[in-house]
């Protein structure tokens, strides 16, 4: 891993905001798209185009920092600081960004990408080489360097996995399946229902596990969630993948599907004991083991469920 010139980490960053092996993480590519992917160890990750890295490049660095991809190795790009824009008398009017303008041609800039040289250095050297790039407005200037950027870098960022990244996401990937819940309608539902940490709430999520993420996240750690879905086993929701929660947030949560939240049904608990009267196998035991905590846990949840007094329902 190298450091770009002037760049600096900060030294005290919370452990959750640091990348870890076995968290799904968002990349934005130089286009603008985003990809996802689970991070294993020592893996080598393939960005097409953009090319190759080893995973463990990126295992304990922060999210939201810019990399560039150089001989198959990370390369950390400063964020650009910011600077004030000067009055000019820029129009734009006598622009023409022609060939003619650009006296750098395709085949001389594939020999420098060829050559290895950055995608920063390319821009600088057609930047210098154009004719017009002087008459450009400012904002004309930065739409010409992101138009270039995207077009050469080889370098992507990773997406800090807060609720309104992974909402943004999501709804951009298929709002269908997050119900049409933009982030500022999800800020609007958690504000609504008063969620907060240390509270107690119900909730009926059919959008893909935003809501319970939200829920998750403002109770960090602290509180109660019972959540009620149409399947026997725990819901896997996708939206909570993103989110990279420790088991300390997960914690709090505890399911129940509609038949078993129903205060007629009655539970059918299987037996814990061995038929004979002794365990014919330690695998044997271990699954009646899961039996008995499986059932356990049912009841539990059944009596919090109707014992009330949840701060909201969702």
């Amino acid at each position: 891993m190298e450091l770009g010139e002037g760049s600096s980490l900060h030294p005290k960053i919370k452990e959750e905001q640091l990348i870890e092996v076995g968290h799904t993480i968002l990349l934005r590519l130089p286009s603008g798209e985003l990809r996802t992917l689970k991070l294993e160890k020592e893996s080598t990750i393939n960005l097409g185009k953009f090319g190759t890295f080893n995973s463990s490049e990126l295992v304990g660095q922060p999210y939201g920092l810019t990399y560039d991809i150089t001989d198959k190795k990370l390369k950390i790009i400063p964020p650009r600081t910011i600077q004030e824009v000067e009055d000019t008398d820029a129009t734009n009017e006598l622009i023409n960004d022609g060939q003619f303008v650009q006296p750098l041609t395709s085949e001389e800039i594939e020999t420098l990408k060829k050559s290895g040289l950055p995608a920063q250095e390319i821009i600088r050297k057609q930047i210098e080489q154009h004719a017009n790039y002087s008459l450009k407005t400012e904002y004309s200037k930065e739409k010409y360097k992101k138009r270039k950027e995207a077009k050469y870098s080889k370098g992507f960022t990773t997406v800090i996995p807060t609720l309104f990244n992974v909402c943004e996401y999501w709804f951009n990937k298929d709002q269908n399946r997050l119900r049409d819940i933009r982030p500022d309608s999800l800020s609007q539902i958690l504000n609504m229902a008063g969620v907060r940490q240390g509270g107690r709430y119900l909730v009926v999520d059919d959008a893909s596990g935003i809501v319970v993420a939200g829920i998750i996240q403002r109770l960090g750690g602290k509180g109660r969630l019972v959540t009620i879905c149409d399947i026997d086993s725990p819901p896997a929701y996708p939206c909570m993948t993103h989110m990279n929660f420790t088991k300390e947030y997960t914690s709090v949560m505890s399911s129940l599907n509609w038949a078993t939240a129903d205060e007629a049904y009655t539970p059918i608990l299987a037996s814990s004991e061995p038929p004979a009267g002794t365990f014919k196998s330690e695998g044997q035991k271990t699954r009646l083991n899961k039996r008995k905590v499986a059932s356990e846990t049912l009841l539990q949840n059944r009596e919090e469920l109707f014992a009330g007094e949840f701060d909201g329902y969702v």
